[in-house]
């Protein structure tokens, strides 16, 4: 492994990607031929959460049932697709990939993005030779990143658990970091507020500089 062992596994989505703008153009296009009600930026931080199913039960007051769940799914992610590719890189992420791969340390990507969708757009910006792996989710979207995060691990090979950090924008990615005996920090940036990601139980900062800085003293 890369310098002292010292491993980020970075989220994509809301995190190294500025993409919430895109996310919420798409979940309120997507509303609409639902006929939900459209949704403001602060009410879905509130309520955002993975698997994503929960969120629409947060909006519904229930579950979707197996037939909506895949209507919900298609119509989101046509529309997030078709405005992915204008989405740019979060302040300073390029810079902070680059000094860290400089430095001898390691960092991988692990996202709940399609990986077919992933790999590519990872490619044109420019970033794919810093990771020692990207994956992307392959299978159902239903899934929280637990399970994900277990084989992104077991793919690494040689990489301990306890010198690990995982950067991300959710919740979810602090369960994912716990599942595997890792640690996280959160960023808020992308899908959740300050307050929905502070009772995961672990640092929460504003940018990725600070997210680095942190990961750093955690490792």
């Amino acid at each position: 492994m890369g310098k002292h062992g010292k491993h980020l596994v970075w989220d994509w989505n809301g995190t190294l990607l500025d993409d919430i703008e895109a996310v919420i153009g798409a979940t309120n296009a997507a509303f609409a031929e639902l006929g939900l009600e459209p949704i403001t930026l602060a009410r879905y931080r509130e309520l955002y959460t993975v698997p994503v199913p929960k969120f629409y039960e947060r909006l519904m007051g229930r579950l979707p049932t197996d037939a909506e769940w895949v209507l919900m799914d298609a119509a989101f992610h046509r529309h997030y697709w078709q405005r992915a590719e204008a989405c740019v890189l979060t302040a300073g992420a390029a810079e902070l990939l680059a000094a860290r791969q400089a430095s001898g340390f390691t960092q991988s990507l692990l996202s709940l993005a399609p990986h077919t969708e992933l790999v590519p757009l990872v490619r044109r910006h420019g970033i794919e030779a810093r990771f020692l792996r990207v994956d992307g989710r392959v299978g159902a979207s239903t899934e929280g990143k637990s399970a994900h995060m277990v084989r992104h691990l077991a793919a690494l090979k040689g990489v301990d658990p306890a010198r690990i950090v995982v950067i991300g924008d959710a919740a979810d990615d602090a369960r994912a970091a716990a599942h595997v005996g890792a640690r996280a920090v959160l960023y808020t940036g992308g899908s959740h507020s300050r307050a929905s990601l502070e009772v995961a139980g672990v640092p929460v900062v504003d940018s990725l500089t600070e997210a680095v800085a942190v990961a750093e003293e955690l490792v």
